[in-house]
């Protein structure tokens, strides 16, 4: 690739499409690694970082699997698969070398404003789910990226741990926890504008209110990005040689509009959420943690109930749900005709073979869908017994794709997580799916990397390593690193 040019002139080096995590966190790496490339963010909104990135939109748990029942699962002979919840941990962990390095080279601002140190706890009740969550528990235990988890079926130590939730309790009924100290609290927000900033103060063009409505590749081999300014309404055409697509919900439709093969058979249904959000300083106060529940009968990973405190620009809050819902647009911010508009024949039967082998899923959204406040209280008070409906306000959280693709056994399947689908000559990618997408940003940006830039990967590992010292290396696989670098990390974002 050349050095950095005016785009008007001469094609773009790096287009970024979407001002989020995932295309902030990539150019950032970029950045790092080819300092003289020329970048370029393309952001539909007049802000960055405002549909899955807002901190109001998600959790803003820093997904760690350390309270997450959703990853790791119960086999039919009683023992746990515990390779999932270990797999999003190694993740997590990447991400936080990344940030941790960002930081001591001054290129993050102070970490409290994007990650603060909030415990991770489950919290299960019922005598079968006490004695699942000891023997998950025990199943964690043995990796050393858990040997920081307590199991307690104490009251008296719940109640130290999480003081809202045993006040109105039945005593008589059993309930048990986990607990990790070492959780985190992240506002991908604050942290998305922190990244966009170095980018731009080290040479990128960040350009707002841009809404990229095709992209072609041409027989020269660069893309041809159209797009419009979404208040006037001005066409403007640029060109990159490599594309990377995160926009979130509207990946897809722009991966369908590029033409690329790798994309067929792919479908997204869309879910909505809500929270329940208070800013109650005397209810705030009491409870410093993310606890998650169980998620009901064919309810999707994003949709696990929890009761979780937020820092956002220096203040608390708790959120609880999510309630999922329905709306056809993809994005916050889409249009109403974006799931009708995602069908091709290439993905209808897919879709159709989900539908038909996910009942359970459909009747969940049917059921969320039809739920009054009343009843997404009592769900509030499943977890906080003594919650009062004047405390708690709803607010609509981001959208969400769930992605369908192509199954040669069943005709399609629902791909849980998030998924990169790149073009065979790595041109263009875009990143597709949710939960525990911003979490792991910086490791599937990697991967991502060495997929698209096969002849400069290898040239690029040294500066990688140095930005991510276990690259290559799984941390549970060799306790003493770990510990080494989960302790350098804490110290550089300040969780210790």
């Amino acid at each position: 690739m050349s050095a950095s040019a005016d785009s008007a002139t001469q094609p773009l080096d790096v287009a970024l499409i979407g001002g989020g995590i995932m295309s902030a966190t990539l150019g950032a790496l970029i950045k790092r690694l080819q300092p003289d490339w020329s970048i370029e963010i393309f952001e539909s909104l007049s802000e960055t970082a405002l549909e899955s990135s807002n901190p109001w939109n998600n959790a803003g748990t820093g997904h760690a699997a350390f309270c997450e029942l959703n990853y790791g699962k119960e086999q039919a002979d009683g023992t746990f698969e515990i390779q999932t919840a270990v797999t999003v941990n190694e993740q997590f962990q990447v991400s936080r070398q990344f940030w941790s390095f960002m930081v001591r080279e001054g290129s993050l601002p102070d970490p409290k404003s994007f990650i603060n140190p909030v415990p991770h706890i489950s919290f299960v009740w019922g005598e079968e789910n006490v004695d699942y969550l000891r023997r998950r528990f025990d199943a964690l235990k043995t990796n050393p990226l858990f040997d920081d988890m307590e199991f307690t079926d104490d009251p008296a130590v719940i109640r130290s741990w999480t003081p809202l939730l045993l006040p109105g309790r039945a005593k008589s009924q059993p309930i048990a926890a986990t607990r990790v100290v070492g959780g985190t609290d992240v506002d991908f927000g604050a942290l998305t504008r922190a990244l966009l900033s170095y980018l731009t103060d080290n040479g990128a063009k960040l350009t707002l209110e841009r809404k990229v409505t095709g992209l072609k590749r041409g027989r020269d081999g660069l893309w041809t990005i159209r797009s419009r300014h979404t208040v006037g309404g001005t066409p403007a055409v640029t060109r990159a040689r490599f594309v990377f697509v995160g926009a979130g919900g509207g990946a897809l439709s722009l991966l369908q509009k590029s033409g690329i093969k790798e994309i067929k058979g792919y479908g997204g249904f869309p879910i909505s959420g809500q929270f329940l959000r208070t800013d109650n300083p005397a209810i705030v106060a009491r409870h410093t943690a993310k606890v998650y529940g169980k998620a009901a009968v064919g309810a999707p990973p994003m949709s696990v109930p929890h009761l979780d405190t937020r820092v956002v620009d220096g203040k608390g809050s708790l959120m609880f749900g999510p309630y999922a819902g329905f709306s056809p647009k993809f994005l916050k911010t889409g249009s109403w005709f974006d799931l009708p508009f995602s069908l091709r024949p290439s993905n209808i039967i897919p879709m159709l073979a989900v539908a038909k082998d996910n009942f359970d899923l459909v009747k969940y959204l049917v059921t969320e869908l039809l739920a009054s406040r009343a009843k997404k209280l009592d769900s509030l008070r499943q977890f906080m017994p003594e919650a009062k409906d004047e405390d708690w306000e709803l607010i609509t959280a981001g959208q969400r794709v769930q992605v369908m693709k192509k199954d040669a056994k069943k005709g399609g399947v629902l791909q849980f997580g998030t998924e990169v689908v790149a073009a065979e000559d790595g041109s263009i990618a875009g990143l597709l799916g949710a939960s525990p997408g911003a979490s792991t940003a910086v490791p599937i940006m990697i991967s991502l990397l060495e997929r698209c830039f096969p002849d400069r990967f290898e040239s690029w590992k040294p500066s990688i390593a140095e930005m991510v010292p276990s690259l290559g290396r799984r941390l549970s696989d060799d306790p003493e690193l770990a510990q080494q670098l989960i302790e350098s990390t804490s110290r550089d974002l300040s969780l210790v």
